[in-house]
């Protein structure tokens, strides 16, 4: 008899531990990997965050058909969605009235990263608000002591002359890098974590990163940068702290210019050494005399069509013709190193005015949170917001913008759960509304609450 009931009962006790392993794949806990991976690997892994992204917004669309997800709609959301379909209907269009809709139809498959926007906004918000702060912070401290780590190797041992980390592209790396160290300073001084010191450490890793990269563009973001996130924190700053934040950034300025002194040296000679071929000698051979020549071709390309443009795929060719009827050379780049410049070529005025639109109305919301709001968590978010807007902005101004991968899965990222940070309402799996926020944060932010659509979870 006793043999029959442990023969009964050993299923049951073999099934303990799949249902342990059950309780902790919870859809929250689930959001806690998924936005680790996501904050981490941008300046480590590279690519890896455009596979994480994509794989978790397709999982994100599962959820969503078998409706146990729901779609949270809120202005701000709203708003940037908006921009963005608007942006990606005018690459479309550009492609069309050029005729290249065949050929470029490949490389507009890229459009679906933005267009998985408001997808991912809507399974992002289910994560507890302070939570998901944190995983931010601590995923880009780890992610700066990584990318130094491969700096490191790549400029001392490997012998490359400009770093580039996971990403593979030097301006690339500086650029993620430079958001997960803005990420880490952000987290010292917003209260967000309590321990200061080892999220400075992190920060200035990344800092040694971002300058073995030699991207000088990416160094003039991280000092707008820094100093935005300074400006918003300027309240945790007392005249205690004050003095002994600016003796560890003095400090932490000393050991940074004695370690990259010569980089920062020769960056800077190798830039005015071009400007000095362009300007006296019309030489558009040296990589700044590249950019003045391609800006040029981009700016004659946009007034043949001005309102259209010429397609994905056209760039390429209207490079190459260009710099062989206007400098006499033979070049090919896909891209004019100026994002707003790119998307006026290939979309029109439509397409520019879109793009810019996006970064217009996520920082215009994220600048109405932080006159609103002393929640710590809000602020956070549109500090995440503003560090994202400052450093694509000026990157672009000499570089891509969007339509790269890495970039493109990165702005996602901080859009998204900068967007929900600031003025996001956290909502259940099921889409029925959390009352850990009230209409009093409303008014505070100026953000109006997610209206959950559909029917209440079944018991």
């Amino acid at each position: 008899m006793n043999d029959l009931r442990t023969a009964h009962e050993l299923p049951r006790q073999a099934l303990i531990p799949f249902a342990t392993l059950r309780r902790r794949f919870t859809p929250a806990n689930i959001n806690i990997c998924f936005s680790a991976a996501c904050f981490f690997s941008p300046p480590v892994l590279g690519s890896v965050v455009s596979f994480v992204f994509h794989g978790g917004a397709l999982w994100s669309v599962v959820l969503l058909a078998a409706k146990r997800r729901r779609f949270n709609f809120d202005r701000p959301m709203l708003g940037i969605t908006a921009a963005i379909y608007i942006y990606c209907a005018a690459m479309v269009l550009g492609s069309i009235a050029g005729g290249m809709l065949r050929a470029d139809l490949p490389l507009l498959l890229s459009l679906a990263t933005l267009l998985f926007f408001p997808i991912s906004y809507s399974t992002w918000s289910i994560t507890d608000k302070l939570t998901l702060a944190r995983i931010a912070v601590r995923a880009s401290a780890a992610a700066c002591a990584g990318a130094l780590v491969l700096a490191i190797i790549q400029y001392y041992w490997i012998g490359m002359l400009r770093a580039e980390g996971g990403a593979g592209n030097p301006i690339v790396f500086a650029t993620v890098t430079c958001l997960a160290a803005m990420m880490c300073l952000a987290g010292a001084l917003s209260g967000i974590e309590k321990d200061r010191m080892p999220l400075i450490a992190a920060a200035l890793a990344g800092v040694l990163a971002i300058l073995y990269s030699g991207s000088r563009l990416v160094w003039v973001a991280l000092l707008v940068a820094a100093v935005a996130v300074l400006l918003v924190n300027r309240n945790k700053l007392t005249r205690g702290n004050m003095r002994r934040s600016l003796t560890i950034a003095v400090a932490s300025g000393l050991l940074t210019v004695a370690i990259t002194f010569p980089i920062i040296v020769d960056r800077t000679a190798v830039l005015f050494k071009d400007w000095d071929a362009l300007v006296t000698k019309g030489d558009h051979s040296t990589p700044l005399g590249l950019r003045v020549g391609l800006w040029d071709v981009g700016v004659n390309a946009f007034r043949e069509t001005p309102f259209l443009g010429h397609g994905v795929s056209a760039s390429r060719a209207l490079i190459r013709q260009g710099f062989k009827d206007r400098f006499g050379m033979d070049q090919g780049f896909n891209h004019f190193h100026n994002g707003f410049l790119t998307a006026l070529v290939e979309a029109g005025l439509m397409g520019a005015l879109a793009l810019a639109a996006v970064f217009a109305i996520a920082a215009c919301h994220a600048a109405r949170v932080l006159r609103r709001s002393a929640d710590p968590s809000e602020r956070f978010g549109a500090t995440m917001v503003t560090v994202a807007v400052i450093t694509y902005l000026i990157g672009g101004l000499g570089g891509i913008l969007v339509g790269h991968d890495i970039l493109d899965s990165t702005l996602m990222v901080f859009l998204v759960s900068g967007t929900y940070l600031a003025c996001g309402e956290t909502v259940s799996p099921t889409g029925k509304s959390s009352h850990c926020q009230s209409a009093d944060h409303n008014h505070r932010t100026g953000c109006p609450g997610i209206i959950a659509v559909g029917p209440p979870e079944s018991p």
